[in-house]
C-alpha cells in the first residue's frame, strides 16, 4: 500500500456506483449483479464473465480524490510531498491509471502551486508595508 493510497483510503471513502463500474468496464450495467469493495480493489461480479477485479485507481473517484488533496494543501511543503507520494504511486502502479489521469492531476497541481506563490508573495507584500 502506497502513501497515497493510505492518504485516500478508497475502500472506507468511496462510494462506487454500478453506473461508473459500467464506464470503466465499458459494457452495460444490466450486465453487473454485484460490486464488492475489497481492501486494494473492487470485485465485479458479472452475468457474462462471472468475477472482475479493478483497481481504485482506475475509478474516476481516484482521480477527483487526488485533485482534491492537492487543492486542500495550504502551503508549497504540503503540496511538494503531495506531489512526491502521486508521483511514486504513479511510477509503481502506472498500468492501473487512465491515460488522462497525471495530466489533470499535473495541471491541478500547478494551479494549487501558483496560487500558493501568489498568496505567499501577497503576505510578504503585506507585512513590507
Amino acid at each position: 500500500m502506497t502513501t497515497l493510497f493510505r492518504r485516500l483510503q478508497p475502500p472506507q471513502k468511496f462510494r462506487i456506483s454500478i453506473y461508473a463500474i459500467a464506464k470503466v468496464l465499458k459494457i452495460p450495467k444490466r450486465l453487473i449483479v454485484r460490486v464488492e469493495c475489497w481492501a486494494y480493489v473492487v470485485f465485479v461480479h458479472r452475468t457474462d464473465k462471472g468475477g472482475q477485479f479493478i483497481s481504485y485507481r482506475n475509478l474516476q473517484q481516484w482521480q477527483n480524490a487526488v485533485a482534491c488533496q492537492v487543492q486542500n494543501c495550504a502551503n508549497c511543503q504540503q503540496l511538494r510531498q503531495l506531489w512526491t507520494a502521486i508521483a511514486n504511486d504513479y511510477q509503481r502502479y502506472s498500468q492501473q491509471y487512465d491515460e488522462g489521469h497525471y495530466p489533470f492531476v499535473c495541471n491541478i497541481w500547478i494551479k494549487c502551486w501558483d496560487r500558493i506563490l501568489n498568496e505567499q508573495e501577497l503576505e510578504d507584500w503585506a507585512v513590507s508595508l
